[in-house]
């Protein structure tokens, strides 16, 4: 018995050490560098985002460096770059005013906003609202910055308008320091209520929950400062989302109106017009009934500063789509009478769009006798000409490759600055280049040569821009061109990754390989860990988004890899595989899986794995892992439902199971409406739905979502547990108490790590490891973030 003792003793202590062994194998530390808060500070140079000034041509931006950043100012004329102000006195002047000391590489603020017609900044610090002359480097300081982005100032800078108890009121513009009172705010709409609105509904209930209120309001002044465009939400029967916070003694609830596929009752969308003088609105009439209205384009550092209102304030442009994206409409309104026309529009038997990853792309001439569309009406994404009429002059571009976006239109010289992608033979198909063409189609031009992808910004006189390129492998450069050749004037940075390249870090790789037709071409980055070893051979994990409103590569240039690289660096091949469904290319190849949600580009990542094994001996591909969120969470479960011999493992979070349960922008655009058997008592969204799969699970599970979520309802995630747990399988679950949709705390990335190491590397991880993310670090800006004017995106 002793014996017996002595060698369960002897096998305890000889597990415990292999135990011991095998997590010295996972080094989570040296992964934990790669992570974005830790990589990102490591590198200088990498991300200018041009804010033009008043003058039209200067434009300032932040720098990143290796000590902290700095803000620059550069005057494109004049051919100068310096700083906008020295760190070193703006950090003590702040320190007197608020009697502490600041660091001057690392002031506490990342954004302001120019005063005092741009003679001061003021900007939020620790709690409190700073107001800093430049001239004189002098503080002060007083409460915190009231939200601005609540209140929307006139262009003659004279009032600010902004919504309160669903209604429209303006009021003087305040300034620091001004002591005015609600009895100065004039009400200018009153039939506004809580389900139909003006400008500004509720906050959304995870806004609510942390007691935030809403953003900005959908509303426009006219140039003239004397009219508001404004939209207005009927939402008068539209069902309820419920959500419940669990966290305080007595729970507490939350709805928001959340029309699902098949709801009879959506809400809808409308115009109105009102003169600030009399108070009086006018409704904008339309051709059909919106579903999805969309104010303009408003953007600080374009040349499209505001799309909406014609300069002589008398008419407006907007775009509207019809449910499940079917039409699309470009309309001019009179603001006077609220009289329309349609100047272009778009249909098709799947979906129609704007532009799918760039910004809407459309232009109306200020003499109202050209508008320049953007259509994929002949297959591809191209440039259209129409007339005031609506009739078609010419079509602008044409060919097998993809406009992007409408940059700059030079009116005077009537031409066209635009991206596009695909039209330069022996180069990424991906990577977008800027163009320059007539409006009747002639003198097309590459204005950006390199062979890279390009990131431009236009002065608002269209006289210079920025242009930041770079290469998956290479990272950017960022240069300052003219018009109308392109010419460098200056380059403004070089990013430099020395120091993160000397921690092991090395880029993805672009690779390419066959669709699932064995005849398409489909691409794809790969990442290895630092200590990459040829005659080993490693799980191979991949990060999945399926779209189809983006791909699974998401930004086709540099990046330092996210979580991606970190994860490699646990010893798995890391890919991300865009596939048949995803945009960029052909509107053909972008409707590859319209309509069967469950396809999620699965079978092109299965064939395009194995074809990599079949190429690199050191890709084991019977242990293959996923991981993917709020689409990709959907697609990652799928993967394992759809192909549970191939796929071993995968972590889903914020997944929409059941897009029966999500919102319709999204899942009618993709699906289609809902049509309902009621003989077989089914629907064309319930064979995507993966709850309908559950009993074809046989690996490793791992599900997570937010109680809070109101992007993705938590009940999809548990509408799938439940036939998980009737169909007898084996799943793990984490239930984050009110969390939002994104759930990129550390505590969550640790989790994901932990289960790829222990069921696809074999290994056992670190015990309850803590990733630390540095104080001020924010999180990771996710792919699916909702735009203004838009609906959230899974």
């Amino acid at each position: 018995m002793t014996r017996a003792v002595l060698r369960g003793c002897a096998l305890a202590a000889a597990l415990t050490l292999d135990a011991v062994s095998l997590a010295a194998q996972v080094d989570y530390t040296r992964a934990e560098r790669f992570l974005p808060w830790n990589a990102s500070p490591l590198v200088a140079g990498d991300s200018v985002r041009p804010n033009w000034m008043v003058d039209k041509t200067r434009f300032w931006y932040r720098n990143k460096t290796g000590s902290g950043a700095e803000w620059v100012l550069v005057d494109p004329v004049r051919n100068t770059r310096g700083l906008l102000f020295d760190n070193g006195r703006l950090a003590a002047a702040m320190s007197v005013a608020r009697d502490t000391a600041y660091d001057p590489g690392r002031l506490p603020f990342t954004a302001f906003r120019f005063t005092d017609n741009e003679r001061a900044i003021e900007f939020n610090a620790n709690r409190k609202r700073f107001v800093c002359v430049l001239a004189t480097y002098a503080c002060t300081v007083s409460d915190t910055l009231p939200a601005r982005a609540r209140f929307v100032v006139s262009p003659d800078s004279t009032t600010e308008a902004f919504v309160s108890r669903y209604n429209v009121w303006v009021r003087p513009f305040r300034r620091p320091g001004d002591t005015a009172t609600a009895r100065d705010s004039t009400q200018l709409t009153s039939d506004g209520q809580r389900d139909w609105w003006y400008g500004q509904g509720d906050p959304r209930p995870q806004q609510q929950l942390r007691r935030r209120p809403g953003g900005r309001p959908r509303l426009r002044w006219s140039p003239d400062s004397r009219k508001i465009a404004v939209m207005r939400q009927d939402e008068r029967g539209v069902g309820l989302m419920p959500y419940i916070s669990y966290t305080s003694q007595r729970p507490r609830m939350f709805t928001q109106p959340y029309a699902l596929p098949g709801d009879s009752i959506i809400p809808r969308p409308s115009l109105y017009v009102i003169d600030v003088a009399s108070r009086q609105s006018v409704p904008v009439e339309l051709p059909a009934q919106p579903s999805q209205l969309s104010l303009g384009s408003v953007s600080a550092d374009s040349a499209q500063a505001d799309s909406l209102w014609t300069r002589d304030s008398q008419r407006l442009h907007f775009t509207f789509l019809t449910r499940a994206s079917k039409a699309l409409y470009l309309i001019e309104a009179e603001a006077a009478t609220g009289a329309s026309r349609v100047l272009a529009r778009d249909s098709a038997a799947t979906f129609v769009e704007t532009s799918p990853r760039d910004p809407p792309s459309w232009h109306t001439t200020n003499d109202g006798q050209d508008v320049i569309w953007w259509s994929e009406r002949d297959g591809w994404a191209h440039l259209y000409r129409f007339g005031p009429d609506g009739r078609l002059k010419n079509q602008i571009t044409s060919g097998a490759w993809a406009v992007g976006w409408v940059a700059h239109v030079d009116e005077k010289l009537r031409q066209i600055y635009f991206t596009a992608r695909g039209r330069e033979q022996d180069r990424l198909l991906y990577y977008a280049h800027l163009y320059r063409v007539n409006f009747d189609g002639t003198g097309l031009t590459l204005i950006t040569p390199e062979d890279a992808n390009h990131e431009v910004s236009f002065s608002p006189d269209g006289r210079f821009f920025v242009d930041t390129y770079s290469r998956i492998e290479r990272p950017p450069v960022t240069v300052l061109r003219g018009a109308p050749d392109g010419r460098i004037i200056r380059t403004l940075e070089t990013a430099e990754v020395s120091r993160l390249a000397a921690l092991g870090w090395t880029p993805g790789e672009v690779f390419t390989v066959k669709a699932r037709d064995g005849v398409t071409d489909i691409y794809g980055v790969m990442y290895r860990p630092s200590d990459f070893d040829s005659t080993r051979r490693y799980p191979i994990v991949e990060n999945i988004y399926p779209g189809p409103q983006v791909g699974s590569v998401g930004r086709w240039g540099w990046s330092n890899g996210a979580e991606a690289r970190a994860i490699a660096e646990l010893g798995f091949i890391v890919v991300r595989i865009d596939h048949l469904g995803t945009p960029l290319r052909s509107k053909a190849f972008h409707d590859n899986y319209y309509g069967n949600f469950g396809d999620n580009g699965l079978p092109d990542h299965v064939t395009a794995i194995r074809q990599l094994a079949a190429r690199y001996r050191w890709i084991d591909v019977d242990r293959v892992g996923i991981w993917g969120h709020s689409g990709g969470g959907f697609a990652s479960t799928d993967a394992m439902l759809r192909y549970p011999d191939f796929y071993r493992v995968a972590v889903s979070s914020s997944g929409n199971h059941d897009n029966r349960s999500y919102n319709i922008y999204w899942a009618e655009k993709y699906q289609g409406l809902l049509v309902r058997d009621t003989v077989r008592r089914t629907d064309n969204f319930a064979a995507s739905a993966n709850q309908t799969l559950a009993e074809n699970l046989r690996g490793h599970l791992l599900l997570m979502h937010g109680d809070m979520d109101d992007n993705v309802h938590p009940a999809m995630t548990i509408q799938l547990i439940n036939a998980l747990t009737r169909a007898n399988r084996d799943y793990d679950l984490i239930i984050a108490p009110d969390r939002p949709h994104s759930l990129t705390e550390p505590y969550f990335i640790r989790r994901r790590w932990d289960y790829f190491v222990r069921y696809l590397a074999g290994l056992e991880p670190p015990r309850n490891y803590e990733i630390r993310r540095p104080d001020g670090a924010g999180a990771p800006a996710a792919e699916n973030e909702p735009d203004e004017d838009g609906p959230d995106l899974p």
